[in-house]
């Protein structure tokens, strides 16, 4: 008796590859899944497509640069606020100095003392 032979597309052995590589997934649940049998088909597609599980120091290395973004995310969020304040801080020393020369017009102008004298009243 012959047996039946399930000719899989490469767009289907890439997704199977693919999530293999991707998941935790074990090569006879996909077998399952997919509907095809062989002992050593997935780590023959592996090598076909040029592709590799990632090993462990990978998937920490990958880990950390995660991590790294994360913390990037972070840094960018202060550097906004950082360049938000410098702005209102340059707007409120424009402010004073405005306020400043408007009072130093109107005690000239109007012969008026705005501003407090320095000292203790005697």
């Amino acid at each position: 008796m012959r047996r039946k032979v399930n000719r899989l597309t490469d767009e289907l052995k890439l997704q199977v590859v693919l999530e293999y590589i991707n998941t935790d997934v074990s090569q006879e649940s996909l077998k399952k899944k997919y509907n095809f049998g062989g002992d050593n088909n997935i780590n023959r597609w592996i090598r076909k497509f040029g592709l590799s599980k990632p090993s462990e120091e990978q998937i920490q290395l990958h880990q950390h640069m995660s991590k790294e973004q994360e913390r990037s995310t972070a840094e960018r969020e202060l550097e906004e606020k950082i360049s938000k304040l410098e702005d209102d801080l340059k707007h409120e020393r424009l402010r004073s100095k405005a306020l400043n020369i408007m009072i130093d017009i109107a005690e000239r102008e109007l012969k008026i003392d705005i501003r407090k004298k320095s000292g203790a009243k005697r």
